[in-house]
Formats: structure tokens, C-alpha cells, sequence
């Protein structure tokens, strides 16, 4: 199936063109404003589908609306009829087609034209009405609030926030382009208006803040609530938008006698992981927690992991190396120990289920 997908170096046509170059036979037609419109007219000759993503959204005259949205539509419509190739088309509108700006009178008029298109030729169409759609490589300073947002904060720029409670429909661009996916591979007819879902219904200040909290957070080492599917889209568009230099971050290393340790990930809801060296014969722990749980997984080296409740001399042991990987459940009111029992140092990754909080730190020293 060759697939022609107009406005391919923009911010969905990029992620659209990736998506689609993992299809099994299937050839993507970019085309884009760099291309000249012969170009145009020689891909309709191939394609098999369109997917019309091209339009105007940010022009110096309003008048280019019209030019930009409704005119390409209507040259495509126009040569395909021409050409008598009734080929199925995919076409990007915005929820602004129901306003009565410059831009939505520019896309309703397209919609209706690819409406004409197949009345006349009985060639299925399929309108999206999109949402505003966030996501990497989006452009910031443009016409996009997210990408503005996350630019702006991980470059310490400030937010300009006219209305923080202006309302803020939004959906992820990897929903959006499987939406566009799903209609290509289904068996399309006549004229219809399709979504892509799940849109999420917000205000300007609200996404600010979740930005500015997704900052906060990797600043100081934790994750969010990534079980809220539009804060983890948020968090991931985000990232996009950290210069390479700055992915990389050196922990804070506490090193003594033993060995070093370092903590990984801290999140609110779901604890800490943090990694430690042990050298060999040295031991780590001999404590205990009342509440507090963790897992231990050695995965360099040799060690005996100790167990004890405390109110008992019945003693426990699991000795471990990374020939078998284990991971060793610590229960509550167990005193607990961890013993290099190899000739090189381990490593060992541990979880706890809550932050380690120096004010209520829920460890008691006491001897396996």
C-alpha cells in the first residue's frame, strides 16, 4: 500500500511517517512545502490512500487560511477527479471547523469539498476533527501550549498566561496517530467524521502547573503518578524538549568503608529503588522497620542475605549470586542484614516502599 501523507515534515507527519514505516508493505509518499506541486500531481498517481496533513495554522495574512487549507484540498480533490481515481482520503481538521474564525471557515471549507470529492466519485473520506495535539517534536512558541510550556520550563524561560482558566482540549500525539493507522487499515466507505481518543479536557493553568510539577520532580530525583495516563503523556513530552546534554545526571553518591550507594527513581506513591556496592566481608543493614517493606536483588557478585524477627533467635539466610538472579522479599519486623560473601564487590538493587524520610525514618538497629 503506498500512502501519501501531505505535511510529512511537520510535527504529525514526522511522527505519523515513523509509525507507518514499521507497516508491512507499506510505502510512504512524503510530501511537503518544500516539494513543488508537479510533485504532488505525480505521487496522486501512485498512491493508494492519502493522508492529507498539510495546512496553514500561523500565516502573516488571514487571507493565506483559505489559500493554504481549502486551496491544496481542493487541488488534490480536484486532480484525483481529473485522474478518475476515486482513492480513499484521511483528512487532519481541527474542532475549530465549528467556530467562525478565519482558520475554522478555512478547514469547514475543506471538509466540504472532500465532501463533494466523494459524493462525486464515491471514494470514502475520513474527517478528523482533532483536538489540540501535544507530543514530541511539537513546535514551542508556536501554536501549541504544551510544547511552549515545556520548552519554556526546561529552559527556565517564564510562562506568559493571559487566562489560566481558559478550558483546554488536548490529545497525545501516539493516540492521534493511531487513529490515522486504524483507518487506514480498515475497509473504508463513503463520508464520514472519525476521532481519536482519549481527548482530555483541561485549562491552561492546570497543564502549567502538572509542567511545572513533572520539573520539580525530575530536579529532585522522583517520578510522578504515572498511573494518570495524561500525566505520563505529559511527562513524556516533557523529556522531549531536555537538551541531550542535560538526560544525563550525576546522583548524589554516599560512599564509606563499605562500599557506595546511590538512590535511582523516588516516587510518592510507589516508594524508592537505589543501588549499592558492597566490598567483599562487608555488611550492610542489621536493622529493622515496622512498617516499611523492601526487595533486595543482587545482580554482581556473592552474598548471603540475613533474616531474624525480632522476637525470636530462629535465624534465616538466602545466599545469592548473579549465576541465579533472586529477588528476596524483606518483611516488617525482620531485622535484616546483607553480607559480601564473594571476593569482588556486588551490586545490589534495592526497593523500599516508601521514600526514605529522615524525620520518620521507620529503621531500628538491631544485630541478625
Amino acid at each position: 500500500m503506498n500512502v501519501l501523507v501531505t505535511g510529512a515534515a511537520g510535527f504529525l507527519g514526522q511522527n505519523l511517517c515513523i509509525r507507518l514505516s514499521r507497516e508491512k508493505d507499506c510505502t510512504v509518499l512524503p510530501f511537503d512545502i518544500a516539494n513543488e506541486e508537479s510533485e504532488l500531481f505525480e505521487l496522486l498517481t501512485k498512491a493508494d490512500r492519502i493522508v492529507h496533513l498539510a495546512g496553514i495554522n500561523r500565516p502573516l495574512e488571514p487571507s493565506e487560511f483559505m489559500a493554504g487549507n481549502f486551496g491544496l484540498t481542493s487541488t488534490i480533490a480536484d486532480a484525483l477527479e481529473k485522474m478518475q481515481r476515486p482513492i480513499p482520503i484521511i483528512f487532519s481538521s481541527s474542532i475549530q471547523a465549528e467556530l467562525q474564525n478565519d482558520y475554522g471557515k478555512s478547514k469547514r471549507a475543506a471538509e466540504e469539498r472532500l465532501r463533494a470529492y466523494s459524493q462525486r466519485t464515491g471514494a470514502p473520506v475520513r474527517i478528523f476533527r482533532f483536538a489540540n495535539i501535544f507530543g514530541k517534536w511539537c513546535r514551542p512558541n508556536y501554536n501549541s501550549a504544551v510544547a511552549t510550556f515545556c520548552y519554556n520550563i526546561v529552559h527556565g524561560l517564564p510562562l506568559t498566561i493571559h487566562d489560566p482558566g481558559a478550558p483546554l482540549q488536548l490529545v497525545y500525539i501516539d493516540d492521534v496517530v493511531e487513529a490515522i493507522v486504524r483507518e487506514l487499515k480498515a475497509e473504508l466507505e463513503s463520508f464520514a467524521y472519525v476521532t481519536a481518543e482519549p481527548v482530555y479536557e483541561t485549562t491552561v493553568g492546570q497543564v502549567a502547573n502538572l509542567i511545572r510539577d513533572i520539573h520539580e520532580k525530575r530536579q529532585k530525583g522522583f517520578v510522578g503518578d504515572y498511573s494518570d495516563s495524561f500525566y505520563k503523556k505529559l511527562a513524556t513530552t516533557y523529556l522531549s524538549y531536555v537538551d541531550i546534554p542535560s538526560l544525563a545526571a550525576a546522583p548524589e553518591m554516599k560512599s564509606d568503608e563499605r562500599g557506595w550507594l546511590f538512590e535511582l527513581i523516588k516516587s510518592e506513591k510507589a516508594g524508592q529503588i537505589f543501588v549499592s556496592t558492597t566490598k567483599p566481608g562487608k555488611v550492610r543493614g542489621n536493622h529493622y522497620h515496622d512498617t516499611k517493606v523492601e526487595k533486595f536483588c543482587l545482580v554482581k557478585g556473592k552474598a548471603r542475605i540475613s533474616l531474624r524477627k525480632v522476637n525470636s533467635t530462629e535465624h534465616y539466610a538466602f545466599d545469592v549470586d548473579d549465576t541465579s538472579i533472586r529477588i528476596v522479599d524483606i518483611p516488617p519486623g525482620y531485622t535484616h542484614a546483607i553480607q559480601n560473601t564473594g571476593t569482588e564487590d556486588c551490586i545490589v538493587l534495592f526497593w523500599a516502599n516508601e521514600v526514605m524520610d529522615p524525620n520518620r525514618p521507620d529503621t531500628y538497629r538491631l544485630e541478625v
